[in-house]
């Protein structure tokens, strides 16, 4: 495993040299994921052992190890915490795949697709339960708290979200609580618990949330962004997919709001009537015409900036470089 001391001071950090750091703690992370699956009744870890082999980068896991390092902590409980918050987000991709209907992740059949509806829900939410019932043992309230919140916090994006299909009048306000609640909320209560296990102060516990919050927030308009941009061998999904589900999102927010009357009432339309190949190619010129995704990663850009920010708080150190490098690379899938 790479050495902090082993990346010259002068050298900027790249997200290889990051995941090289923390390669052993990681797999010490992947060995309890699979632990939070195992059950006497064998569907639950056939399906867990079909998802944890799907790949993914482990970046809330990641984000918890960093922040508990920037925090001083020097102890094992976050390898388990780790693992609590990835299950927590495996658990909500189940039940996101089944509300969506979706056939496809990163580029292989989703679990409800293979298994049925019924008994991936019921894996999410073994899942689910069995990872909080996991940190409860960790006997620290605080945690729980956070924990508890972001998962709450979750549904009711998710929720919200439905309440929303199809909707050409739905906020960027909303669009924001949206993508907060959904996916920021997990990664800022990763990082926060890592400031928890190492007694930060309040100050420093809340910037470090804040960071993940708002860094969570960056991971999801970045992929929002690219469902306009990307070909389905790429992403595992074809182009317009959220635009085809009814999900509107930030570059089709900014184009409502940039385009011309007649243009914006016509944008509406389609949203409003459902997508076809005529339509999704109109839907697409006009997001050039108006430089719709240019924007789009211009506003997210200045939500890592921010995110950054918040790292001020805390002196330098190879943990603290780790984590700019995770806010930089949440945007550079662009390239």
């Amino acid at each position: 495993m790479t050495s902090p001391h082993s990346i010259p001071p002068h050298q900027k950090m790249l997200l290889q040299d990051v995941f090289e750091l923390y390669e052993g703690r990681l797999g010490l992370v992947e060995a309890k994921i699979r632990g939070l699956f195992e059950n006497r009744i064998p569907a639950i870890p056939l399906i867990g052992s079909y998802i944890t082999s799907s790949g993914g980068k482990r970046l809330r896991p990641l984000f918890h190890l960093i922040c508990a390092d920037v925090a001083g902590y020097t102890g094992e409980a976050h390898i388990e915490i780790a693992a609590i918050i990835e299950s927590i987000h495996t658990a909500s991709l189940l039940h996101d795949d089944v509300v969506d209907m979706a056939g496809m992740r990163r580029g292989k059949p989703t679990a409800n697709s293979v298994w049925g509806n019924q008994i991936v829900v019921l894996v999410g939410d073994f899942l689910y339960s069995n990872a909080l019932r996991t940190a409860v043992m960790q006997k620290n309230q605080k945690i729980m708290e956070v924990l508890s919140g972001a998962t709450t916090r979750m549904t009711e994006g998710e929720i919200l979200q439905l309440n929303r299909i199809g909707d050409p009048d739905i906020t960027e306000a909303e669009y924001l609580e949206i993508i907060s609640a959904k996916t920021g909320g997990l990664i800022s209560a990763a990082c926060r618990i890592g400031g928890i296990l190492g007694g930060l102060p309040d100050r420093q516990e809340l910037a470090l949330g804040v960071f993940g919050m708002k860094t969570g927030m960056v991971f999801q308009m970045a992929d929002d962004i690219l469902d306009y941009m990307a070909a389905e061998k790429d992403l595992g999904k074809k182009i317009c997919k959220d635009l085809e589900e009814g999900k509107i999102t930030l570059p089709l927010l900014h184009l409502l709001k940039t385009a011309a009357g007649d243009e914006a009432v016509e944008i509406k339309q389609i949203i409003t009537s459902g997508i076809n190949q005529q339509n999704l190619g109109r839907v697409l010129d006009l997001l050039a015409k108006y430089r719709a995704i240019d924007a789009s990663f211009e506003r997210a850009r200045g939500l890592v900036d921010e995110a950054k920010t918040e790292l001020a708080a805390f002196p330098d150190s190879p943990a603290k470089e780790a984590l700019i490098t995770i806010a930089d690379y949440s945007l550079s899938r662009e390239k």
